[in-house]
């Protein structure tokens, strides 16, 4: 795959939308997992994240910054559809809800302790959690996370750094 584009001169998006599901798709859904209860919820951010990036293939210049505008797409998406649940719960009656899909992520983590991290980390307030879930779940570099973000890298140590310390603290309560 190339990695420099002339914007609307002859980009094959379909080429480029399935060499990125080819190597990235597993990596997205693990990282939308890490924000939706659902593993279908999950699964259909990821596949609009590609939708979107098909739409904007005409307009990259770098394909190498692809992965990492996709990872923001999957990011931003989930915000946006947890914020969607919030409102939905708000005006939703007492009914009980349904046990959501339990997916490969899931068994990954039946531990107790695993557990425990995973509910502590999707207690992280949205950036923090965006940081470890880059950095160390899917064991990006400060940069590529940073990239990914649209922050710098000092930033993401920051998040981090916090993040951790809060996560910390939340396990020992848990626990």
């Amino acid at each position: 795959m190339p990695t420099k584009v002339v914007p609307g001169e002859g980009v094959d998006a379909d080429r480029i939308v399935a060499d990125l599901f080819a190597t990235e798709a597993r990596s997205l859904v693990r990282l939308a997992r890490i924000f939706c209860d659902d593993r279908d919820a999950a699964e259909d951010l990821v596949q609009e994240s590609f939708i979107r990036l098909h739409r904007s293939a005409g307009t990259i210049r770098n394909l190498e910054r692809a992965p990492a505008f996709l990872r923001s797409i999957v990011i931003n998406l989930a915000r946006d559809h947890n914020r969607r649940g919030l409102m939905s719960l708000r005006h939703k009656s007492s009914m009980p809800r349904a046990e959501p899909d339990r997916g490969f992520e899931d068994f990954a983590v039946d531990s107790h302790d695993d557990r425990i991290v995973l509910d502590a980390v999707r207690g992280l307030p949205e950036r923090q959690r965006a940081c470890v879930a880059l950095r160390y779940y899917l064991e990006l570099s400060e940069s590529e996370t940073a990239d990914t973000l649209g922050i710098s890298k000092s930033s993401v140590k920051t998040h981090c750094r916090r993040a951790l310390t809060a996560l910390e603290a939340a396990v020992e309560e848990l626990r």
